[in-house]
């Protein structure tokens, strides 16, 4: 099942593999989770010690971590090209399925679905155009030491017919040629033709924090508005939020344009203009940022890929400076390449230029550590090798610790300093 497409679309929240938001984690210290209130909700790392998925979720060592975090990031990097594509011809297709595409979150809420309600656990997903939920009888969902939504259990459930005003708003809708079937039907395509998922489009009432939302259209009831800060993946529980709605956002804060992209209106592209390393903004090629709505190229934020990534002449440019300053000999780990085998690294500041705003990243949200602290690595990497991507991804790790504002109805994205990581 899914959701309508939320109208006026800003934040785009998909259910994370059915979780019950009721679940604790296996770890005695682990922390109680705290409560969502008033528009404002906690927000958890998915892969985190004391994550809210369950036991199992976090890799069993640190260098598995960041092996399977570099998959995903790969899979995730081609499903936003993919969707900045529409409309271009591209020579390959994403790695992921479907089902790894729509269940792979990073960062997760709590909400409540149907009437009397039903616990579950969403993704915040900032490059989505739907809310998928995975519903009892469900083909392919996986399975979890909860019950899926359950729709026939929802009195307030309602299927969205076929010429619904609500059909022509969601993507890749479609009406199945059975008169059977008068359910709208959205299919996820992230390149070209290919049908990875489908499901059929839905309505029920959706809770979140203290607000109620029914017939969950979203968009509208929040005026296009929400920042999030989020903690670290080595946090111990909810310490991050989502504040949705104009209530409570920080008045001053350093921002920059939102730009539109017609043909992917559901990804937040900015005007990213260099990247300083130390006091040196280097020399990255003028394409290598430009934003281009047709062809899709430019920069995005995007709270779903762990670990920044950038097309390969300007990850180079960073790259090769990050190593000329600090000097020691270079080495790998885990798919990341600028890494150095000694503790006593004096890692040089690395900031984000963007139009109007600049953003300096500190230390921990530039560098990983290996398990004891002796291998330090930069937290960032070039697209997949053999694959021409256009697009920049500022990611999750990099906003790490910070509010990030989205504010459609002003046209601006803005980031201001604030420690959201519970020790």
């Amino acid at each position: 099942m899914t959701g309508a497409r939320m109208l006026s679309v800003l934040l785009l929240l998909v259910v994370a593999g059915g979780a019950a938001a009721s679940h604790s984690s296996s770890s005695s210290s682990c922390p109680a989770t705290p409560p969502d209130a008033g528009n404002t909700l906690q927000v958890s790392h998915a892969f985190g010690p004391c994550s809210p998925l369950g036991p199992g979720t976090a890799a069993p060592s640190w260098a598995g971590f960041l092996a399977d975090q570099a998959s995903r990031d790969v899979s995730r990097l081609l499903y936003l090209d993919s969707l900045a594509a529409r409309g271009r011809a591209r020579a390959y297709a994403p790695i992921a399925s479907g089902r790894q595409l729509l269940q792979t979150p990073t960062y997760v809420v709590r909400a409540r679905l149907g009437t009397p309600p039903q616990q579950l656990l969403l993704a915040v997903d900032t490059s989505n155009d739907a809310a998928w939920i995975p519903c009892a009888g469900c083909a392919g969902c996986p399975t979890s030491s909860a019950p899926p939504f359950d729709p026939t259990a929802s009195t307030s459930y309602r299927p969205v017919p076929c010429g619904s005003p609500l059909c022509a708003q969601a993507p890749n809708a479609a009406c199945p040629p059975s008169r059977r079937r008068r359910q709208g039907l959205l299919r996820f395509q992230p390149h070209l033709r290919r049908l990875l998922a489908a499901g059929g489009l839905s309505q029920d009432s959706l809770a979140v924090a203290g607000d109620a939302v029914k017939a969950y259209t979203f968009g509208d009831m929040y005026q296009a508005t929400f920042s999030y800060c989020l903690p670290s993946f080595k946090s111990l529980n909810f310490s991050g939020t989502l504040r949705l709605g104009r209530n409570g956002q920080p008045q001053r804060i350093k921002t920059t344009p939102l730009l539109a992209n017609p043909h992917r209106s559901s990804l937040y592209y900015v005007n990213m203009t260099g990247i300083r390393v130390g006091k040196k903004v280097v020399p990255i090629p003028p394409p290598a940022l430009a934003f281009d709505s047709a062809t899709g190229a430019g920069t995005v934020l995007d709270s779903g890929t762990m670990f920044t990534r950038l097309v390969a002449p300007a990850y180079v440019a960073v790259r090769d400076e990050v190593r000329r300053r600090v000097g020691a000999p270079v080495s790998s780990l885990g798919g990341f390449d600028t890494c150095f085998n000694t503790t006593a690294v004096a890692w040089p500041p690395v900031t984000l230029l963007f139009d109007g705003m600049q953003v300096t990243l500190p230390v921990e949200n530039v560098v990983i550590h290996s398990t004891y602290g002796t291998i330090s690595c930069l937290a960032m990497a070039a697209a997949p090798d053999g694959v021409n991507t256009v697009l920049n991804v500022i990611a999750s790790m990099q906003q790490q610790n910070h509010r990030v504002l989205f504010d459609v109805p002003n046209g601006r994205v803005g980031f201001a300093r604030e420690r959201c990581t519970a020790a």
